[in-house]
């Protein structure tokens, strides 16, 4: 079962930060073992996605940007007929991918997804079209959380169906119904992959300010929180049009806990019905952020968040409990692992098969998991268009406009000390390595929906 929130901070965790309320995944870092050194590809949602699922870098598999409209950012709504031809609506994930839910077919396992897609509408790129059997969420970067709508446009799909039948309903209570029953009808007959790609705690993609500003949570998990006043405020210079009332910084950060914790309590669920059916130790249960928080987000001690190379965004919180694979409880691993591993990990884990002449970017991470041996990343690389973040062993080097620096991360997580005068030859090293691998992404097959071929 692989769990993924949405723009969730590194220390938005209940162990860790008792301002925010996680006993599920609290539960889950006390029964598994918690990752401190865990990196997605990409700091924002799409190429994340993409990456998780292939085992291969953004600029490999061809998903290296979002696949998103930027109209809205400035206030517009699209009409059905615009947004049909947008790119949003048409890009998508190359079809020559492949992806988990069809690695792990070859062992016999059915796989289901509930939650954020986010690699394209059209029914070729959906979750049913690309090896998953059962699909319920919504397709594009972000929803209303109770109209099901982005910026307006329905974009709820069950397999390759638009649908309205759940409208007004909270998103996470949704995908967690789902869950369970997809639980309910495999769990005892079928090994089975689960993905539960929550949008919690993204800020609500409407187009209303004092709604998209914040991140809408039900009354229930506010009121776990401290009373906020005021709630709003007026911008005079809100960029999507002047002035607007938002939610202010408190209402902010109280929502996306409650956000949170809602989506805790579903997590906590799913863990009980399979506890119920006595698989849970037999299941391997994945969490991580799909990249760092943003908006109510608390990244400490890492600098920067959500859509930067800092090690806020793209450094996130990650656990595993797997006691039948001897994944230990109570551990904390800070060996280099990311989540181009997943794939690998569990074809080794399920007997499934690689699939041939596809070059994986990551490796089967169980011996480093057990505490056998030493992670084999040594390396790993990002670009966000002209932003660079390249780390070799525990040397850091970002490039962000004019900021960035040489960094020593096992001396220096927060990024605030610049070696860069002080170890030229290390910097010299570091972008040769970052050299080398944009060469080989740039040589590699090219894939769309970006590439040029």
């Amino acid at each position: 079962m692989l769990i993924v929130s949405d723009d969730q901070g590194y220390n938005d965790l209940g162990i860790l930060n008792s301002d925010i309320l996680t006993p599920s995944l609290d539960r889950l870092a006390r029964e598994g073992t918690r990752l401190t050194n865990f990196y997605v590809t990409w700091p924002a949602c799409t190429p994340s996605r993409a990456s998780l699922l292939t085992g291969r870098y953004p600029q490999r598999n061809g998903v290296y940007d979002m696949i998103r409209n930027e109209a809205p950012d400035y206030g517009h709504r699209y009409s059905a007929a615009e947004y049909a031809v947008s790119f949003e609506r048409v890009g998508g994930m190359d079809e020559r991918e492949v992806i988990i839910p069809s690695v792990l077919k070859s062992a016999g396992y059915r796989s289901g997804i509930f939650g954020k897609w986010d690699l394209g509408t059209l029914k070729r790129y959906l979750p049913t079209s690309r090896g998953f059997d059962d699909f319920y969420g919504f397709t594009n970067t972000g929803i209303d959380y109770y109209t099901h709508e982005r910026y307006g446009v329905p974009s709820m799909v069950r397999n390759l169906s638009p649908t309205h039948e759940d409208k007004g309903v909270y998103c996470t209570d949704l995908f967690q119904r789902e869950a369970l029953r997809f639980i309910d009808q495999h769990a005892t007959r079928d090994p089975f992959f689960l993905y539960v790609p929550f949008n919690a705690p993204h800020n609500s993609s409407a187009l209303e300010p004092e709604i998209r500003s914040s991140v809408q949570a039900p009354e229930k998990y506010k009121q776990m929180y401290p009373l906020v006043e005021p709630e709003t405020r007026v911008n005079q210079r809100y960029r999507y049009g002047n002035p607007a009332t938002v939610a202010t910084p408190a209402a902010r950060q109280r929502d996306y806990r409650a956000a949170v914790t809602c989506m805790d309590a579903a997590i906590g669920k799913m863990l009980d019905a399979l506890e119920q059916r006595q698989i849970l130790d037999d299941t391997i249960v994945i969490f991580f952020s799909d990249n760092g928080g943003s908006g109510g987000a608390d990244n400490t001690p890492l600098r920067g968040h959500k859509a930067q190379t800092w090690e806020g965004g793209i450094r996130v919180p990650c656990i595993v409990r797997w006691p039948a694979g001897g994944v230990k409880p109570g551990v904390v691993n800070d060996e280099f692992l990311s989540s181009l591993e997943l794939l690998p990990s569990l074809a080794a884990a399920t007997g499934a098969k690689l699939p041939k002449n596809v070059v994986i970017d990551g490796f089967n991470w169980w011996p480093t998991l057990r505490g056998e041996v030493a992670s084999a990343r040594e390396e790993m690389f990002w670009k966000r268009r002209d932003w660079i973040g390249a780390r070799v062993g525990k040397w850091k080097w970002v490039k962000m406009d004019n900021a960035g620096g040489l960094f020593d991360l096992e001396a220096d997580i927060a990024e605030q000390h610049d070696l860069s005068a002080v170890r030229p030859e290390i910097l010299t090293m570091v972008k040769e390595r970052y050299a080398n691998w944009l060469s080989e992404m740039e040589s590699a097959d090219p894939r769309g929906p970006f590439r040029d071929f």
